[in-house]
């Protein structure tokens, strides 16, 4: 398997093709219905048919969860929204982002879904739920597409109106398998969650270490825990050399894995993670290089934090002050949301120079038409039929590209330049020559 060549520091791909299908790591339900956060401008809904006023879109995110909080994402979308209006808006069109919290439940997606529909968004944008079976029936009934979800539920990978920018947990799981290969180990255990969700991610990982007869060892793990110990004893068995451990939890209770990991003390046994369990955040809080994450493999979406090509979600960061709030740019679904909103802005950009109204139809129409984005962040996407994923439950994860990172210094950096296609070990294919 080959990887694209690029600068370790600015990578900017220029081809490759993903496609999406759902898979995640879940946290408990909380039967609490949403609420708005706030909007980054104000005045009624926009109509989508109309050239003038404000443009409507939405993100949403659960937040004071304790489990799965993605408070980051709405914040970056409310700091895009003000950063494009201090600049004259999109083609003179105010920008109002509206956000919602999600709270982790089947009722907050609904709700959320049901503010975007009464809202009439032109899209939402971004955003992260497991409850695609919840909220993608009220966005296709009111026709807005929804562009850059995180990728955790199987509606965001089918629906015809959902435009996954990344490949979601199919894709890091398969890439995880296909890094520990190359990495030379014997055995592999996978530390994930007792959801269905999570039972989903073994058979992408088998289809990565069956090539290579490596033999996979399914952990089972409570979504949140205060001691992981036997958890991690059960994926270290004895620990011998050429045993590896991935895991696909939250990042919170990754860190109480990785504490367990660290008192049991392994020895040979090499641990990895995808991008989300293990993000930079994670790497400083267990202890940086003299934690257990040192060496340690990573699988992610997009190139590392500190890559040049980040330098625009930096500086609207950096410059954004509202209420004190803390983005990190190291967060996965903060990246995925400015992911989300760059390929919004260049839809937006080409429907104005070809004279069309920028609404949800002639959104969804340009994203259907197989013209490729490139926004610098992935490889170029195009959700045209022809590039869709053969696959019935995953035929819109267009994007089965991956990057291989790993931890030396206490830093997330790129283990080889550039992407890795793993789109044969989500079809089930054969690796390539």
């Amino acid at each position: 398997m080959t990887g694209r060549r690029g600068s370790s520091q600015d990578m900017h791909p220029n081809a490759g093709r993903r496609r999406r299908r759902p898979i995640a790591a879940a946290a408990t339900t909380a039967a609490l219905l949403p609420t708005l956060f706030s909007a980054s401008a104000c005045g009624g809904p926009a109509d989508a048919a109309t050239g003038s006023g404000e443009l409507t879109v939405m993100t949403w995110a659960p937040a004071d969860t304790g489990a799965a909080d993605r408070p980051g994402m709405t914040a970056l979308a409310e700091a895009i929204g003000r950063d494009i209006n201090l600049k004259g808006g999109l083609h003179g069109r105010r920008l109002r982002v509206i956000t919602c919290n999600e709270h982790n439940s089947s009722d907050g997606a609904k709700a959320c879904a049901q503010q975007a529909v009464d809202a009439k968004a032109v899209a939402v944008i971004g955003s992260y739920s497991q409850y695609g079976d919840d909220f993608m029936p009220a966005l296709e009934r009111a026709g807005i597409p929804l562009i850059g979800g995180y990728g955790l539920s199987q509606p965001e990978f089918s629906s015809p109106l959902s435009y996954p920018v990344g490949g979601g947990m199919p894709a890091l799981i398969g890439g995880s398998g296909r890094q520990l290969v190359e990495a030379g180990c014997k055995a592999v255990a996978l530390i994930r969650p007792d959801t269905p969700a999570g039972d989903n991610l073994l058979g992408y990982l088998g289809n990565a270490l069956k090539p290579a007869g490596i033999k996979l060892l399914d952990v089972k793990a409570p979504e949140k825990s205060n001691d992981y110990s036997p958890t991690v004893r059960k994926a270290i068995g004895t620990d011998q050399p050429g045993n590896c451990v991935t895991s696909a939890l939250g990042a919170e209770p990754t860190g109480n894995l990785l504490d367990a990991y660290r008192r049991v003390g392994a020895k040979n046994t090499r641990i990895a993670s995808v991008i989300g369990s293990v993000q930079q955040s994670v790497v400083n809080s267990t202890g940086g290089d003299s934690g257990p994450l040192s060496g340690a493999f990573v699988t992610g979406w997009y190139p590392p934090e500190s890559a040049k090509v980040w330098d625009g979600l930096r500086a609207v960061i950096q410059a954004d002050t509202a209420n004190g709030r803390t983005i990190d740019a190291a967060d996965p679904g903060v990246q995925t949301t400015w992911v989300a909103y760059q390929v919004f802005r260049q839809i937006a950009e080409r429907l104005n120079a070809a004279g069309r109204p920028i609404g949800s139809k002639a959104v969804s129409a340009l994203l259907d038409s197989g013209e490729q984005i490139d926004v610098g962040l992935t490889p170029p996407l195009n959700w045209g039929t022809t590039n869709m994923l053969p696959s019935t439950e995953s035929p819109r994860l267009v994007n089965t590209w991956v990057t291989y990172q790993v931890v030396k210094g206490g830093q997330m950096t790129l283990q080889r330049p550039g992407f890795v296609d793993v789109r044969w070990v989500l079809t089930g294919g054969k690796p390539p020559a």
